[in-house]
């Protein structure tokens, strides 16, 4: 008899290299590819309307490759995923339900109620690996414990068994001609609005794989000197590895196929991406409170005032209002920038990085829990891989002239600093009122004056952390 096995798609959207695509089609006569739009999540802790309608446009793309290997992507929506998947498994009159699983608490709470549901149903649940390099539960200490630095992390994790990279299916059978397909709703149906006037990639998997070859031809060769340069150096690869548009395993394999220091450096990269999931999948915690216990106590303020100016790109600081006004207009951020803002923001205006990481879920279109979670743990100085606090508390003028040596990243975001010329750029508050007149300049009438003193708040983050630690 004719076996069907339903590939329920989450946030791996694509056909090439998914283990769950792979594994379904090898073993089943017919496999029906579904999305379900998740209400609690649309309307969630980190709901985004960018990145949901980046989702949609992938999945408008998913179902043009679906259609071509002969089927199409079904789609529902609801509160209760879990009833809405064993509902169309029982209607295909499926086998399996195949899956890609995740580090994240919700996912992980939800992939513990569907193999109940489905197995009550009588119905096979079928987890699978594909969001990342290699098993992130396996690294281990000597002592059998979880990793929390990344350098001993990533010497575990270099020599762990990896799968079998695969090719996309090329035919995945019919559709069950009595199955409702169902639609891809509007991001206005949804009750979202995008509030990213211009996407820093194009969305879907095609796109995703140009842009992964195009890097991996060339550019990935000079990553290691230039992985900091604010105006270019990375791979921008970050929103197809979120949304699960390019294989990570895929790309690891393809990247250690160069020689030479840049691809070792962008594996090395991958190796973090790994690490935060790893951190995320053993210490879920972390979503809600620092992991390191001494900083619970770490008093934070409160200013509305000054977290609007950090959110707008209005804080004075060239190299922080340039990334944070890059982020609003394209749903990215330079790494280097994302230290400096985050920095600034928990260690020069004191506020929690809590606020910092709800702002980047609400508009990064690779925003990622494990990922952001982390890296706002670590700029704070709270999270895993410890570093004495006051290493982590970046110069914003000082980062913007090793980083943006000629001001063309701050030129390119803060337009109102256009006609400031040489090191004034970094510094636009020391310009005499005849350099603002040239300029087209006038502090605090076209661009603001600092809203802090970074070497006062510096001093002032010190004795918090201080008091934090010795408490």
């Amino acid at each position: 008899m004719p076996t069907t096995a339903i590939v329920w798609f989450r946030r791996e959207l694509r056909v090439h290299d998914l283990p769950a695509l792979h594994d379904a089609h090898e073993a089943h006569d017919r496999v029906v590819p579904l999305f379900v739009f998740d209400d609690r999540l649309l309307a969630g802790r980190f709901a985004s309307g960018s990145r949901t309608r980046f989702m949609i446009d992938c999945l408008r793309e998913l179902d043009g490759a679906l259609k071509e290997r002969g089927s199409g992507l079904v789609v529902r929506q609801g509160d209760d995923v879990v009833g809405e998947v064993v509902a169309v498994a029982r209607e295909a009159n499926a086998d399996a339900v195949y899956w890609t699983s995740d580090a994240a608490p919700y996912a992980r709470s939800r992939d513990i109620r569907a193999t109940e549901a489905l197995e009550e149903a009588g119905i096979a649940a079928r987890p699978r690996a594909g969001s990342y390099c290699a098993d992130v539960s396996r690294p281990r200490t000597k002592n059998g414990k979880p990793f929390t630095v990344f350098t001993p992390f990533w010497k575990a994790w270099e020599p762990l068994e990896r799968r079998e990279v695969h090719g996309a299916p090329r035919d995945l059978g019919p559709l069950p001609s009595s199955l409702r397909k169902g639609r891809i709703p509007s991001l206005d149906a949804l009750g979202l609005a995008d509030e990213v006037p211009e996407p820093v990639v194009e969305a879907g998997e095609a796109a995703a794989r140009e842009m992964m070859n195009r890097w991996l031809r060339g550019p990935i060769d000079d990553y290691g000197t230039r992985q900091d340069d604010l105006t270019g150096g990375t791979s921008m690869l970050s929103p197809a590895l979120r949304w699960g548009l390019v294989s990570p395993r895929e790309l690891e394999a393809r990247a250690r196929e160069r020689p030479g220091a840049g691809a070792a450096a962008f594996v090395r990269q991958l190796a973090w991406r790994d690490f935060y999931a790893h951190v995320l999948l053993l210490h879920p915690g972390n979503l809600r409170h620092e992991y390191q216990e001494r900083f619970r106590s770490l008093e934070w303020e409160t200013d509305d005032e000054l977290l609007d100016a950090w959110r707008e790109g209005r804080t004075g600081y060239p190299l922080v209002d340039a990334g944070m006004r890059q982020l609003a207009r394209t749903g990215w951020m330079h790494n280097r920038a994302r230290m400096v803002v985050g920095s600034f923001l928990t260690k020069d205006l004191h506020l929690d990085w809590r606020h910092g990481e709800a702002h980047f879920e609400r508009l990064l279109l690779d925003g990622e829990p494990s990922q952001n979670n982390g890296n706002w743990q670590w700029v704070a100085s709270t999270g895993i891989d410890p570093a004495p606090y006051f290493r982590r508390m970046f110069n914003p003028i000082l980062q913007a002239e090793k980083f943006d040596p000629d001001g063309e990243y701050v030129r390119r975001w803060v337009p109102e600093l256009a006609g400031v010329h040489g090191k004034r750029i970094f510094r636009p508050w020391t310009m005499t009122d005849d350099e603002q007149q040239a300029a087209s300049c006038v502090i605090g009438e076209h661009y603001p004056a600092p809203v802090v003193d970074h070497k006062e708040e510096r001093e002032r983050a010190m004795e918090r952390y201080r008091a934090a630690s010795s408490g």
